[in-house]
């Protein structure tokens, strides 16, 4: 006991201090730890569906794009352009505060999340990933197209001008660099904190789901949905359950990546998004929390450390042209992912095997 509390001790420190040192290299790596702190979010939220209920989900960017298409409407000039009758409602412009604007996130992914999971709950495996996928792309879609006959996502363009988060008692402005013990802290630093929060509460609502009875009998569900059901498991409840729970973590992500980029756009949420995510879980371990955040954080700090080595090193100008760095490093990334698969194929961090056969009686 005495040295977990000294592990959990030097973890906080170093998480503390992480960014401050990773700002003085450049503010690019912040926003590197930044993004992987999303992607852990989104894992973790996709872990609930995949990885304690069983449920194939490929359109868990949906979810995402609600999230931050809904802060992007609440938070930006766009209703207020288009639409006089908002002017008129909101002559300064619509500045949702953040203590509305996450509950409210959550809750609308988490209904889209059960409307996605109602038709599906007689589908399984390749099926269910079928119209999951189709779901995603859906919503993609809608959100492209929706600029005519009336303008209300901007169709391709994207929503522009987003807030960033602002605690106006306390005087904080997440978007401004800032001061504070002789220290500077630059934006992308504070929103680290930011999202360092979110995470370890996900972490912890993650853990006691895992431990509860709603998370064992996601469990059952998954090894065997007809004996969790004639064991009187609430199959149907329960599934739905896993989508809305699990859409709530995309919808606050969503938020919090409007409001980090001040920019949404339909690029943001493609196909490559949602089988990314996936790939977090299977890599990191399905249904095992440490190893789902550690999935998140090599898949989402790979590329873009890869983005940084092929920009130091030129290789266009080292190669005359011949070698193309961006599929250079997805190239590379793809490599990685096999070779972790073929020599760990439960993953980084699997979860530790419970039910293993006891070993048979010697006979005397």
């Amino acid at each position: 006991m005495k040295n977990k509390l000294v592990v959990f001790v030097l973890a906080a420190v170093a998480l503390m201090v992480l960014p401050l040192v990773a700002q003085a290299a450049g503010n690019f790596w912040v926003r590197m730890i930044d993004f992987a702190l999303l992607y852990v979010l989104l894992a973790l939220g996709l872990n609930i569906v995949v990885g304690y209920a069983g449920l194939l989900d490929l359109g868990y960017v949906a979810f995402y794009a609600v999230g931050a298409y809904m802060f992007g409407l609440l938070a930006s000039p766009h209703l207020t352009d288009t639409f006089p009758a908002i002017k008129a409602m909101f002559p300064h412009g619509i500045h949702t505060p953040v203590w509305v604007v996450i509950p409210l996130g959550a809750a609308l992914a988490g209904l889209a999340g059960v409307l996605l999971g109602a038709p599906t709950l007689k589908l399984r495996g390749d099926y269910l990933a079928i119209v999951t996928l189709g779901f995603g792309e859906i919503i993609r879609v809608f959100m492209n197209n929706l600029d005519r006959p009336v303008n209300l996502t901007n169709g391709p363009k994207g929503l522009q001008q987003i807030d960033s988060i602002k605690v106006q008692a306390l005087g904080i402005d997440l978007g401004r660099p800032g001061e504070l013990f002789g220290l500077q802290f630059s934006s992308v630093t504070k929103y680290y904190y930011l999202f360092l929060v979110l995470v370890i509460i996900s972490v912890v609502l993650c853990y006691r789901l895992e431990r509860s009875r709603i998370g064992r009998a996601w469990m059952a569900i998954r090894e065997d949905e007809i004996a969790a059901k004639a064991m009187g498991i609430n199959t149907r409840n329960l599934k739905l359950l896993a989508f809305g729970m699990g859409a709530t973590f995309g919808g606050v992500s969503g938020v919090m990546f409007a409001t980090f980029q001040n920019f949404v756009s339909p690029e943001s949420f493609s196909l490559q998004e949602s089988v990314m995510i996936v790939a977090m879980v299977v890599l990191g371990g399905i249904g095992h929390i440490p190893g789902v955040v550690l999935g998140a954080v090599l898949l989402a700090a790979l590329p873009e450390a890869l983005r940084w080595v092929s920009g130091e090193l030129d290789l266009q100008r080292l190669t005359d042209g011949r070698v193309d760095a961006a599929i250079l490093r997805q190239f590379l990334i793809a490599l990685a992912m096999i070779a972790i698969m073929l020599t760990r194929p439960r993953g980084l961090w699997p979860s530790p095997e419970h039910a293993k056969a006891a070993p048979m009686p010697t006979k005397p």
